[in-house]
């Protein structure tokens, strides 16, 4: 497996909940080990209830609480004929969900209340996680062929839907998952608890952004690309009588079309504008998280199957093959920096045509408008958050982006966090 396919991979499924499979701590191995969904929640409520005192089991039923939010988004996607094409860029839309002989019809609510779902459950798992204290001794151990969720809804979980078998369907760039996943096992401590919490709030953002607005008519005018047979309104019009089945956007005519019309298509009124506002706040908690986590990596003086190892623990991660050093922390820190002025506005986001102006994107969240894809990208619809100011330059992003050498800044940026 290709070390940035497997980190791409991880990085959108984003399935790495941490597990304590101990004789200690019989629930948080049937949480995480369990092929019945049914015990498996109710080893997470157990775990639910004794975390306000115990900061294990908060730690491992915020892990828990995060992959269910997976399943919820899972399971809504599977129940309704999700067909994801293999080079679909959205995150949330790279989920190898099997196929659905039968699906149900989908409503532009119904895809809404999916996403309600998962958002609230996210925010539960990070609040979960926030609980456990900064000093927590936390070593939990989890094989990631053993950890999975239920992705079609029938109750149990089976080999091809462990963590392992979804990372490697990914890495292949999509299909159903096999069971045949590659060993991968860590040992999680309280660093990747503020890890986990981060991204967390990162999927938060997207959802908040996407339920900030209407985006019906994109939903009615192009979602039948990623959901053939639920009867959405240009179903019958559109879709190919064989249900256009698998493959990749740029090699379906249909779906290249339907992409366009996608993109077109976002032109989204302002319905819930907290919403947008929230979505800032999730992105700048995730800096501070990122922070956290660095800063308690640093303080580690172990070296014991690293999830995200510090410069002083040797050896290549068996993720990514690659190692961390001093001068790759260096700049992700700087990186954080630079995204955080960006977001209390205190740099601008460069526009390619407007030389003396830049972007406040505090603004665009806080004082949010309608979201036009197209005219933002030419200039229009990013007219009201325009600014004189101190400017992003190219220069200091490059700067930053050496600092990571030849697996490049994005490799390194997604196994951050």
């Amino acid at each position: 497996m290709k070390r940035f396919s497997r980190l791409v991979a991880c990085a959108i499924i984003l399935l790495l909940p941490l597990a304590l499979p101990s004789a200690a701590a019989p629930e948080a191995a049937a949480l995480f080990e369990a092929k019945i969904v049914a015990e498996r929640d109710s080893a997470l409520a157990t775990l639910e209830a004794a975390a306000p005192g115990d900061p294990a089991a908060a730690y491992a039923a915020g892990a828990g609480e995060f992959f269910t939010a997976l399943e919820i988004l899972a399971g809504g996607l599977h129940r309704h004929g999700f067909d994801s094409p293999q080079s679909f860029v959205l995150p949330l839309m790279r989920l190898p969900v099997p196929d659905n002989a039968n699906p149900e019809p989908m409503t532009y609510e119904q895809f809404r209340a999916i996403l309600v779902a998962f958002r609230d459950r996210l925010e539960k798992s990070a609040a979960t996680l926030d609980s456990v204290p900064a000093d927590a001794d936390i070593g939990m151990v989890i094989d990631l062929t053993r950890l999975g969720i239920d992705l079609n809804e029938d109750g149990t979980i089976a080999p091809d839907e462990s963590a392992a078998a979804i990372m490697a369907s990914l890495s292949r760039g999509g299909g159903a998952p096999d069971a045949a996943g590659p060993a991968l096992i860590f040992r999680f401590d309280r660093a990747d608890g503020y890890w986990l919490q981060g991204y967390a709030e990162f999927l938060m953002a997207q959802a908040d952004f996407w339920l900030a607005h209407d985006f019906r008519d994109t939903f009615d005018g192009s979602f039948h690309m990623l959901f053939p047979r639920a009867k959405l309104p240009l179903q019958d019009t559109l879709v190919p009588p064989d249900g256009g089945m698998s493959g990749g956007i740029l090699s379906s005519e249909w779906r290249i079309a339907d992409f366009i019309s996608l993109v077109h298509l976002i032109n989204w009124q302002v319905v819930e504008p907290e919403r947008r506002q929230a979505a800032r706040r999730h992105l700048m908690e995730m800096i501070r998280l990122s922070r956290e986590d660095w800063k308690a990596i640093r303080a580690e003086t172990d070296n014991d199957r690293e999830w995200l190892p510090g410069p002083q623990q040797k050896g290549a991660s068996p993720l990514t093959g690659l190692e961390v050093g001093e001068q790759q922390i260096q700049a992700w820190l700087a990186a954080l920096a630079m995204a955080e002025d960006l977001l209390e506005g205190r740099t601008l986001l460069p526009h390619f045509r407007i030389a003396d102006k830049g972007i406040n994107m505090k603004r665009f969240f806080d004082e949010p408008k309608t979201f036009d894809l197209v005219l933002s990208i030419t200039g229009p619809a990013i007219a009201p958050y325009l600014e004189r100011g101190k400017i992003l330059t190219s220069e200091e992003f490059n700067q930053i982006q050496r600092q990571f050498g030849g697996a490049g800044f994005l490799t390194f940026a997604l196994w951050f966090n």
